[in-house]
Formats: structure tokens, sequence, C-alpha cells
């Protein structure tokens, strides 16, 4: 009778582990592979920040309405962890009003360039491109070149093929998705004017991981589904960071800045950087 429990115990023992086993195998399965091969990194602490990129944010004659942002946005993390640097080549895509457009003109400062782009507004937008012209207006934007053109335009970008440092979409890639964009096109168009080693910066609102487009209307998309759309035109994920996550969010309300409302700047969002080899 004794060894009969001890060989039951043994073999429900085994049973046990081979289960838990089963569980773990799964759980690293739904683990998608560009995630686990890139674990995020923390937040830039403060006195890492380059001097140029405080100086950038905390520039007092940045307009209020943008200020206004910072909270949620945390722009001297997004400079700092996609590297921006004084001298550098940039383009701010689907710039809206321009908030990221200014922080990079200010940021590669009078050495550097910056191609700003919107496609053509529809008429309830307009007031978006309104804000966009006058802003541009402004005298220490002269280093942005205003670029009015469709995402599908075969000339989205007008600079030489590999003279790009950087290109960033902030908040705007499932707006692509949302308008059914061909993002294949667009994304070949990224990786074609930046140079080897260049990098694609995309920041967006999470959806559920596994969600895919399934909740684009919240205005968030799944990183996984993202990373792969991108990674499909030749780039290579290189870092993520966890600056912008909000833990405490379901991701199941409307991200968009109305839908948003008071909620607005506190979706768990993910920073990816993605570099042309």
């Amino acid at each position: 009778m004794q060894k009969r429990g001890v060989s039951f115990f043994l073999a429900a023992g085994a049973m046990t582990l081979v289960s838990f086993a089963g569980v773990v195998w799964t759980r690293a399965q739904q683990t998608p592979p560009a995630l686990a091969a890139v674990p995020e990194s923390a937040p830039i602490p403060p006195d890492q920040i380059p001097q140029h990129i405080r100086e950038a944010v905390n520039a007092a004659d940045r307009p209020a309405v943008d200020k206004s942002l910072d909270a949620g946005r945390k722009p001297e993390q997004m400079l700092a962890f996609f590297a921006i640097e004084p001298g550098m080549k940039v383009a701010d895509l689907f710039a809206g009003s321009g908030y990221t457009t200014e922080l990079l003109s200010r940021a590669v400062g009078p050495t550097g360039m910056v191609y700003s782009q919107n496609p053509p507004f529809p008429p309830e937008f307009q007031q978006i491109g309104q804000a966009w012209t006058e802003r541009l207006k402004n005298p220490v934007l002269k280093n942005v070149i205003p670029v009015n053109k469709s995402f599908e335009a075969d000339d989205l970008l007008p600079v030489p093929p590999g003279s790009l440092d950087a290109v960033v979409m902030n908040l705007n890639y499932h707006d692509l998705v949302l308008r059914g964009i061909d993002r294949d096109k667009l994304n070949a168009a990224v990786y074609k004017a930046l140079k080897a080693g260049g990098v694609y910066a995309i920041v967006d609102h999470s959806a559920k991981d596994g969600s895919g487009a399934k909740d684009i209307e919240l205005h968030r998309i799944d990183e996984n589904f993202l990373i792969t759309e991108v990674q499909k035109a030749g780039f290579t994920l290189a870092a993520r960071s966890s600056a912008l996550r909000h833990p405490e969010d379901d991701r199941t309300w409307v991200a968009s800045p109305r839908g948003a409302g008071e909620r607005r700047g506190t979706t768990d969002r993910f920073m990816l950087t993605f570099r042309k080899p």
C-alpha cells in the first residue's frame, strides 16, 4: 500500500510538471517573436536627456497649447529615445497641426532639416491644416519644408533616396489603417528615403494584444500587427521603450482626442524604433 501511494504521488507530480510545462510552452508560443527578441527599455533618466533636447522642449516660445500636451506625450523621452540630433535630416509623417514637427525642428537645429508631411484635409478637418500652415510661418521653423501630399503619392517624400536620418510618425499609424491607406507602399517609400542605419520611429495607442486591426475604430492598433507590417518593408525592429506605458489602461475606450476627453494623454502607448539595415 505504501509503495502504491508513493507511486501514485510521483505519477501525479509528473503529470503536474508536464501540465505546467505545457502552459509555459503555450504562453511562449503566444508571445510574438519580435516582442520577445526586443525587450522594452526603461524610461531615460532625466539627467541623461541630451541638453539640446531639453532646450527644444523647454523653449519659452513654444505654443502654450503644445506645452499642455507634454505631460501626456513626454516629448523629451520620445526625442531622446529616437536619438534625434542636431544637423539631422528628418521627416514628420502625418504632422497634423505640427506639434512633433516643431519639436523636431528645434532639436535638429539650424543645420538640420525637417520635412513636415500632411495629406490634403477634407473640409471637416480644414482647421488642422490651417493650424499647420500658420505654425510653419514662424521664423523659428525656417528649417521645415512643408509637404502637402497624399500618403500614396509616388513622391511622398521629396528627397533623394537614402538621404534621411529618421522618419517619425507620432500617434497616427492607426489612422492609416482606419483610412484604408496602402501601408505597404508608404512603408516602402520611407525605407527608400532613409539612409542605411536610418530610423523609422513610431508611437501609437495600444490595442489589446492579438487584436490586429479589429479595434481600429478605437484609434488603437495592436503593437505586433504594426511591427509585422513595417518589417515587411525590410526594416528591423531595433528598440522598444516603456516610457509611455499606462498599465491601468484597459484598452477598451476611444483614444482619439475627442473620444478620450479628460483621459487624453493616459492611453497605453508603445514607442518603437525600426532600423534600415
